[in-house]
């Protein structure tokens, strides 16, 4: 079984390769600008360097969201052509489960988007992935508010004290999903938790 795991919602992306109990190929790499063009070759890349096809590939996992609007249009983008041209689901992924992979001693763990107006898109995950409370936006203020049982993790400088960067377990979501049956990717659309910019000012004006 041959798993490719796309994560562009950050600055972080995380391209991934996996085979059963293995990552392959791993590429991450904080890209600010250009996103698009660059992608398609850093998956083309891993392939070459696997001697594999894309035809090898048997999943195909997409991290569509919360997370930065153009990065998650970017990763859905590739992920829908790569689907129909295999005539394969996806398997969609929250940006925020998957930092919530980020192994800790704490019996919660809180990952966190910068959403900008001090606001975060975050979630509450226990040490198996359980959703303990959903993804959502909300105000720093709200998170200020929960106890020593939480790890507040996040490749933002947020306003928060004791702030961890990910550090990712890409096996860890993999194998919580594996049996997903996914979604046709004409079905498939970005979870943005809140409106876009042009969204919000349209309602202004209408």
């Amino acid at each position: 079984m041959i798993s490719l795991l796309i994560d562009t919602t950050t600055s972080n992306i995380t391209l991934s390769i996996i085979k059963d109990d293995k990552i392959l190929y791993k590429y991450q790499e904080n890209i600010l600008s250009d996103m698009s063009s660059k992608v398609l070759p850093i998956i083309d890349n891993g392939l070459t360097e696997l001697e594999l096809k894309l035809e090898d590939i048997d999943k195909i996992f997409i991290v569509n969201g919360p997370g930065s609007f153009t990065g998650i249009r970017v990763g859905v983008t590739v992920a829908k052509t790569i689907a129909w041209a295999l005539k394969k689901n996806i398997i969609p992924l929250s940006s925020l489960e998957l930092m919530a992979t980020t192994s800790t001693n704490k019996k919660y763990i809180v990952p966190m988007i910068d959403a900008r107006r001090n606001n975060v898109f975050a979630g509450i995950y226990d040490d198996e992935l359980n959703c303990i409370k959903e993804d959502k936006l909300i105000s720093i203020e709200e998170i200020n508010k929960l106890n020593s049982d939480y790890e507040f993790v996040s490749y933002d400088n947020i306003n928060i004290e004791e702030v961890i960067k990910p550090n990712i377990d890409i096996l860890k979501i993999i194998n919580k999903h594996i049996n997903d049956n996914g979604t046709n990717p004409h079905n498939l659309n970005p979870n943005y938790l809140k409106l876009t910019e042009a969204e919000e000012n349209k309602l202004k004006n209408d």
